[in-house]
C-alpha cells in the first residue's frame, strides 16, 4: 500500500463533500473509530451513503435521526477488511467533532480518522486487524508525524461524549504489530 498526493492506491474512493482544508496543512495524529448503520447492523452500504450524505431516510427508522448531520471520515474498513477511502488524507475530514489531543482542540485539524466497520462490544475481525495495520503503516510512511505514541481512539479525545472503538479493540495486539517485522 502506498499514499499518492493524500491518496492510498488500490482502495476503492468514495469522494465525499463532507471535508474542507486543513488550516495549516499538518497530518500528525490518527484516530480510530467505529460504525455501524443502522447501529449494531453491517454491510448494505449505509455507512458509505452517510459519509456523502446521500442516505436513504426510507431505508431505516434510526436514519432520520442522523439525517442532519455532515460527518466523514478518511477511510472505512469493512469486516471484510475492505478498505473505502472517502476524503483525500491532505484534507480535513469531519471525523472527530469536539475533540482535545495533547492540550490541542479541534482534532479534526491534523488527524486522519479510519472507521471500523463494528460495535464497541462485538469483536474486530481479523481482516480488519490485517488490514488496519498494512493502512497504519502506509499512512506513517507517507507522514511520518504519526508515531505509534500518536495513535488513538475516539473515547480518548472525546470522553464522556464517545465510546469507540471501544473495549472490544484490541490496541495492545494492534500497537504491538506496528513494532514488529511480522505484523500482526
Amino acid at each position: 500500500m502506498r499514499v499518492q498526493d493524500g491518496w492510498l492506491e488500490g482502495v476503492v474512493r468514495c469522494p465525499s463533500a463532507h471535508c474542507n482544508a486543513r488550516p495549516h496543512g499538518e497530518v500528525s495524529l490518527l484516530v480510530i473509530h467505529n460504525i455501524s448503520l443502522p447501529p449494531g447492523q453491517f454491510g448494505g452500504g449505509y455507512v458509505q451513503s452517510f459519509f456523502r450524505g446521500q442516505l436513504d431516510l426510507a431505508a431505516h427508522p434510526y436514519f432520520a435521526e442522523i439525517a442532519a448531520l455532515r460527518v466523514s471520515a478518511h477511510f472505512l474498513i469493512e469486516r471484510s477488511g475492505a478498505i473505502t477511502q472517502f476524503v483525500s488524507c491532505d484534507e480535513r475530514a469531519w471525523h472527530a467533532g469536539a475533540s482535545r489531543y495533547g492540550g490541542r482542540e479541534n482534532c479534526n485539524d491534523f488527524s486522519i480518522g479510519i472507521e471500523l466497520e463494528g460495535t464497541d462490544e462485538l469483536p474486530y475481525t481479523e481482516h480488519q486487524y490485517g488490514a488496519l495495520l498494512a493502512l497504519t503503516q502506509a499512512l506513517q510512511q507517507a507522514y511520518p508525524a504519526i508515531t505509534n505514541s500518536r495513535i488513538t481512539g475516539h473515547e480518548f479525545i472525546a470522553p464522556g461524549r464517545k465510546t469507540d472503538p471501544g473495549a472490544a479493540f484490541k490496541w495492545h495486539r494492534y500497537l504491538a504489530a506496528l513494532t514488529t517485522p511480522k505484523g500482526i
